[in-house]
């Protein structure tokens, strides 16, 4: 099984697309308006930000969530983080051997985002 796509609230819908192509470095994949839809491409999976979604809590891979914190600090509230939140030994939950770094922000929406890396311990 494979997750195709996950949604998103956004009120305001260019306000979105500026905040999430930057968070991501990519421009949206696709925009229908009507009905209001905007989508980006998450390597195969479908983000989709629209006003008639619920807010979900997304987890989204980062290179460096240090960097990408930095970088965002001026776009939004920085609610969390970066810190470790867990040391892998083994490869159930990610690969052995490294740190997850974790971070949350506010998106334009009012939505919490979560950055994660897995780095060297």
């Amino acid at each position: 099984m494979k997750l195709i796509q996950v949604a998103q609230h956004a009120e305001d819908l260019d306000r979105a697309s500026e905040f999430y192509a930057d968070l991501l470095g990519a421009p949206p994949a696709a925009r229908f308006d009507p009905p209001g839809l905007l989508f980006f491409d998450l390597h195969g999976t479908r983000l989709l930000l629209s006003r008639e979604s619920p807010s979900a809590l997304l987890y989204l891979g980062v290179r460096d969530v240090r960097a990408t914190v930095e970088r965002m600090r001026y776009r939004a509230e920085i609610l969390a983080g970066p810190a470790v939140i867990h040391r892998h030994v083994d490869d159930s939950l990610g690969p052995a051997g490294t740190e997850e770094w974790q971070a949350f922000l506010r998106d334009s929406e009012g939505n919490t985002v979560g950055l994660v890396t897995q780095l060297p311990a």
